[in-house]
């Protein structure tokens, strides 16, 4: 038989290098969980802070729980992705748990708090020691795991100004966020951490999408002859 001796003989085609990004809606639904992604994360700490307004601390806590579960089940029910649910069930979970123990409703926010300063210095560090923080992620996220990038001054230099500016802004939201919680701000806390929540993580990944789409599309020079 030959078949397979013709089959054999055939190069075989090697997977493309240069497939074509997502667009950058594609991108930045991707991350922020497209509309539903955006509102279903923002729906629990909405109730906690109604319920808190209009009742006690410890049913605001358990309305906030449940409607977490909720959206979590529902996805679950209905197929769809629920990175995005779990993540706000964790959150969610972890500031209840230490706003029912210590009975202070400003402490629902701490675990968020925490976790900002943590991400902002760790974006800034990554940075100062040249390897961008946000340049990793990209790798994970959109070049299905490449990091040619680390062999483009270019773009480590793109990736390295990003990071800054992620770091500073996330550092930056999450500063007023705190000084709120210090200044036992409850309520405004709340408010804070709806406003400053997706917002300027959506601009930021606009930012970052399009200038680093700028920039791998920018034409390489051409050699002079005889160079």
């Amino acid at each position: 038989m030959t078949t397979g001796q013709d089959r054999a003989a055939q190069p075989e085609t090697p997977p493309g290098d240069d497939e074509a990004l997502p667009t950058i809606a594609e991108q930045m639904a991707d991350q922020l969980g497209g509309w539903r992604g955006l509102v279903e994360s923002s729906i629990p700490v909405v109730v906690f802070v109604l319920a808190n307004i209009i009742g006690d601390l410890r049913p605001a806590v358990i309305a906030s729980v449940a409607v977490a579960l909720l959206i979590a089940g529902l996805r679950l029910a209905q197929r769809r992705p629920v990175r995005h649910a779990v993540n706000g069930l964790f959150g969610v979970g972890i500031g209840a748990a230490i706003a029912w123990r210590t009975g202070n409703e400003r402490d629902f926010y701490l675990p968020g708090i925490l976790y900002g300063i943590g991400y902002g210095v760790a974006l800034l560090i990554s940075a100062a020691v040249r390897q961008p923080l946000v340049g990793w992620i990209w790798s994970v996220l959109v070049a299905k795991g490449r990091s040619e990038w680390r062999a483009d001054p270019k773009l480590v230099r793109t990736f390295t100004q990003l990071t800054v500016l992620w770091g500073v802004v996330w550092l930056a939201k999450v500063g007023v966020q705190a000084g709120l919680y210090l200044a036992h701000q409850d309520t405004a806390l709340g408010v804070a951490r709806l406003a400053l929540g997706y917002p300027p993580y959506a601009l930021l990944l606009l930012i970052t999408v399009w200038t680093v789409r700028r920039v791998t599309r920018e034409p390489q020079p051409t050699p002079l002859p005889g160079a």
